[in-house]
């Protein structure tokens, strides 16, 4: 079953600590491209993101991002440095003994706002980072799913051109025989208005010569073995989206091919279509993992 590249997924979790909210995005990429973008304090989590994300994920350029708002209970305690405030208390008392009269109480709030007799304690954001990433697994999960079901309708329309365009095929194969007897029938008219007679053998080397040069059985044979293989790639379990692409472009090739060495209108409409039916099929592909 393949995999489309494109999906979203939103989570929320909540509990004691907070609430958080994974949003993730995936759109059409070259290669894996993760982009977690993660508030300040869960920045820790990021590795752990890259490789749940790297394990489920194959292709796609894919956005990461959570956002985090802490409940009151989880917001850090607010201390006071016993021994820093001793310390600026004590440097008050000196300066008092020494200024005398000129000195005046510092005010508490004074003491207060000093730097280091105020600090505020790291909270245990151990429960955040859990929930965090169990949230993440469900969204990655959910994106996966989400892609498997945009897959498999990308590969019930591969399976229909794929369908069609072997009828082309087929259709120009059935004609073989008789553009050959046309081709034959044209050069033995033009021989008949030079009113001079033809050597039969040189006639018959002629027409050898013209059906090498117009025959596309190997082109077929190959159309055939590609479309074959496209799909049985559908149904792979493995990322196949670069396999498909390059066999796009070897289908592609060999229309041209036919095209180009096509000796009747009928052969050349079927040639014109079996491009367009690739070229569409090149589109979904382009979004395939």
């Amino acid at each position: 079953m393949i995999r489309s590249m494109t999906a979203f997924d939103r989570r929320e979790a909540a509990g004691p600590w907070g609430r958080l909210t994974w949003e993730v995005r995936a759109v059409n990429h070259r290669y894996l491209e993760l982009h977690p973008r993660l508030p300040e304090t869960l920045r820790t989590l990021e590795p752990a993101v890259r490789e749940h994300a790297g394990a489920r994920l194959t292709r796609g350029k894919v956005e990461c991002a959570l956002r985090y708002t802490p409940s009151t209970d989880t917001a850090g305690r607010i201390e006071i440095d016993w021994r820093r405030a001793g310390e600026v208390l004590d440097a008050c008392r000196r300066l008092s003994r020494r200024m005398g009269s000129l000195a005046a109480a510092a005010p508490v709030t004074d003491i207060l706002r000093h730097p280091g007799v105020l600090r505020e304690s790291e909270p245990d954001l151990t429960p955040v980072h859990e929930a965090a990433m169990a949230s993440f697994r469900e969204a990655i999960d959910q994106l996966v799913a989400h892609r498997e079901r945009e897959g498999a309708r990308i590969a019930d329309h591969i399976r229909t051109r794929a369908a069609e365009a072997a009828r082309h095929v087929e259709a120009i194969a059935a004609r073989r025989v008789e553009v050959n007897a046309g081709v034959r029938q044209r050069l033995e008219a033009r021989l008949a208005d030079l009113r001079t007679p033809a050597d039969p053998g040189r006639l018959e080397q002629e027409l050898v010569y013209v059906a090498q040069r117009l025959d596309v059985d190997e082109e077929l044979d190959r159309l055939q073995s590609h479309l074959s293989e496209v799909l049985r790639s559908l149904d792979s379990r493995e990322p196949v989206g670069r396999r498909l692409d390059f066999l796009m472009q070897e289908l592609n090739r060999e229309a041209n091919t036919i095209g180009s060495k096509a000796a009747d209108a009928e052969t050349t409409k079927h040639s014109v279509e079996l491009k367009v039916l690739i070229e569409q099929m090149r589109e979904q592909i382009q979004n395939v993992e």
